[in-house]
Parts: C-alpha cells; structure tokens; sequence
C-alpha cells in the first residue's frame, strides 16, 4: 500500500504501521515507501533508536542490505524537534521507543505530516512489544507483514529466540532468531519452558 500525499488546503496527516515478525520485510516495505516520497519530491526524514546498530549507525539497513540514511534518536521526543521541516516522516525499530512515541507520532500526524512506523509487533515472548500496541490502536493504517516459518515453510508470526537469554530486547540476526509458525512456536516455547505453554 502506499498513499500520496495530496496538495491543497485541508490536507491532514496519517500514520501508517508495518509490523511483523523478524525477517518478515519491515524496514524493506518502510524504506520502500520513503523511496517512493523521495521519487515524489516530498522532504522526508527516517530516526531509528540510537541502540540500533547492528548494520549501520546513521541508516536504516534492511536484512536483504537495502539501506537508507537516517537519524539516530535517543528518545521519541527528539523526533518532533527533527521534524520541523519535513513532509514524510519513517520510523524503525519502533518497539524499541520508550512509550511517548504514540503521542509523538499523533501530534506529527496532527501537523500533517505522514508518519510511516516500522517494528516487531510481538516480542520473542510471543507479547505485545512496547509502544507497537498504541501505535497499532492511534494508526490510520496498518500493515502486517509475514514471515516464512523456518520449521515448516507456512506463514510466520512469531520471533523465536533461540538463545536463552531473558532479556526482553536482544539484538540479533539468523543467529538468534528465527521466524516460525504458531504451532512450531508454541511447541518450541514448550520444550523451553516445560509447564509454561
């Protein structure tokens, strides 16, 4: 999906979510879109969370290598005070916000600008992660990206953890992560976490 802006008097502003599981397309349907705004001449800024490094500091870099520039927040509220002269504004690894986001992305939308988000919408628990379920609830619209499961080829949701670090967030690629189904994922939680499934 995409939208172009229109021009005229009364042109208001939307929030757009992509969510998924890892290795679903995220960051590479977000670059798209911004690619798209840049083709249609529209100012665009892109912020990812300064934790985000596992591809470059100052890009968003998708898992199949397509990057685009951006800018590294601390914070949420940094990304209204970047955001002045801007039309289209990408976020990645939204999960990763602190819980100001939300309000954030609705006073952009409100200034009519076109908020494009990009995150995890579950965690590798299998629960809502950070900011994603506001973000989901405030979005004008909403995308949601599959990935392919790794043990049986069907769809994919869910985020599977292989290592057994406890930590909510952990970075990582194919060496930490896998993109499984519902019934792999429950299974596999299962066998992790014997009395819990």
């Amino acid at each position: 999906m995409f939208l172009e802006k229109t021009k005229g008097p009364h042109v208001s502003g939307w929030i757009e979510v992509i969510c998924g599981s890892m290795f679903s397309g995220k960051t590479e349907e977000l670059i798209r879109r911004l690619r798209r705004a840049l083709i249609a001449q529209q100012k665009v800024e892109i912020f990812k969370p300064a934790m985000d490094v596992r591809y470059a500091e100052e890009e968003v870099v998708s898992h199949d290598q397509n990057s685009i520039p951006s800018t590294t927040v601390q914070s949420a509220s940094q990304i209204l005070f970047y955001s002045a002269d801007y039309n289209v504004i990408g976020i990645d690894e939204a999960q990763f916000f602190d819980h100001e986001l939300a309000d954030v992305c609705n006073k952009l939308a409100d200034q009519g600008k076109r908020v494009i988000i990009a995150g995890l919408d579950m965690d590798y628990k299998g629960n809502p992660f950070g900011p994603m379920p506001s973000l989901l609830a405030i979005s004008d619209y909403v995308t949601k990206l599959h990935a392919i499961c790794m043990e049986c080829g069907d769809l994919a949701n869910f985020s599977y953890r292989k290592s057994g670090d406890e930590n909510i967030i952990q970075l990582g690629e194919t060496d930490i992560y896998e993109p499984l189904c519902r019934k792999h994922f429950r299974e596999r939680m299962g066998k992790k976490n014997p009395g819990k499934q």
